[in-house]
């Protein structure tokens, strides 16, 4: 599963973890035919605030990040990006456990149509409650 921990995100770590958002995003976006080089970044960028967001480091180097955003009615979970390269060794499905553990509120996320990362919300408890073209909303109620 490696060697990871979770650190409280920064303003200075916004552009990083833009930029990895478009690298994990861009196969689903292009394939969704709505992959545009500066929203992509840019979306992030806008709406990001540090007090929400974690980073994930392996070995001590940037690897990722995830946020948990608060909401009326719960929180959302957003923001969850994983190297490439570092996927598929448990580490995404380590992190999203130890996140989802401190929730005692329902937790919703959006992901785009056919996105394998969908799976992974399915196996820790998210059922989809909507969905069109694009993208699938999701919920986990508390446990």
């Amino acid at each position: 599963m490696g060697d990871w921990t979770l650190r409280p995100a920064t303003a200075a770590d916004v552009d990083a973890i833009a930029e990895l958002r478009a690298v994990v995003m861009r196969p689903d976006l292009e394939r969704l035919g709505r992959y545009d080089e500066h929203r992509v970044r840019q979306r992030l960028r806008d709406r990001f605030v540090p007090a929400d967001n974690r980073v994930i480091e392996v070995g001590g180097g940037f690897a990722g990040s995830v946020a948990l955003t608060p909401a009326e009615d719960g929180h959302w979970l957003e923001n969850f990006y994983l190297d490439p390269a570092l996927q598929g060794r448990g580490i995404g499905s380590a992190v999203l456990e130890q996140v989802l553990s401190q929730c005692d509120f329902p937790v919703r996320l959006q992901v785009l149509q056919g996105s394998p990362a969908r799976r992974l919300y399915e196996r820790h408890g998210f059922t989809a409650y909507a969905e069109d073209a694009v993208d699938v909303w999701m919920i986990r109620e508390p446990r």
